[in-house]
This record gives C-alpha cells, structure tokens and sequence, in this order.
C-alpha cells in the first residue's frame, strides 16, 4: 500500500501545474504501472498451481557418495529420466520437473541398488536417504 502512495505522489507532484486532461493521462498511466507490478506479483504466486515442481532435492546420509535416479512421463507421454550424484553429506537438487509417479533407484558406487520404488512427486519435496 505504501508503494502506491509512493507511486502516486511521485506522478501527482510535476503535474499540478498541467490542465485536466494531462493529469488524467498520467493518472492513467500510473494506474497501468501499477497494474502491470500486481499481475507480476500475481503470476509469481500462481506457480504452486502449475503442472511442474519447484524443487526435488536428495540429501546423501550414507558413508559413500550416491546416484539418484529417477524416470517418469510428462503429460505428452515423453520419457523423462534425471540423474544426480550426490556426496557423502552432500545435498544435490532437480528443479522444475513435472508433476507425476517416477520410479527411482538409489545406486551405490559399486553398482549396487541400495533402494528402489516409486514416487508421486506433486509439490516441492526434500529427500534423504540414510542407513536403515
């Protein structure tokens, strides 16, 4: 709210000397910079509401490095595979990744799977894979 007395004040103060008529073009095009920053706004917070997820990070709690991966479709039925190592103590992440069911593997460095299953990854979401 402060901003738009801001942005009000700073359009109104030149143009009291202006006719009528100035003033109402500037009003306009202070009313149209204000709407234009209130639907950035807007379109920044709609994203939880997208088809994709921000952020699926892993964090590796074991004694060696790690390779996660993951495979899944997108809405077009294209096959979607990531893969991240991860060092031990180290925290790796995907960022915008379509929202579905991938399966995943954890995979050792001696080629070993330490776990796998499926996931339905639908919101931001940290990982951490540990020793059970």
């Amino acid at each position: 709210m402060k901003f738009r007395k801001l942005i009000a004040i700073i359009f109104l103060l030149p143009l009291m000397s202006f006719a009528q008529s100035d003033l109402q073009t500037a009003l306009k095009g202070g009313e149209l910079l204000l709407t234009g920053l209130s639907v950035f706004k807007t379109t920044k917070g709609s994203k939880t509401d997208s088809k994709f997820i921000e952020s699926v990070c892993v964090k590796n709690k074991l004694v060696d490095k790690i390779t996660f991966r993951i495979v899944g479709k997108n809405e077009e039925g294209d096959e979607i595979k990531k893969e991240l190592v991860i060092q031990k103590d180290g925290k790796e992440c995907l960022f915008v990744l379509p929202k579905g069911i991938y399966t995943y593997e954890v995979v050792l460095p001696n080629k070993d799977v330490y776990k796998k299953g499926e996931y339905k990854f639908d919101e931001d979401v940290v990982i951490t894979i540990k020793d059970d």
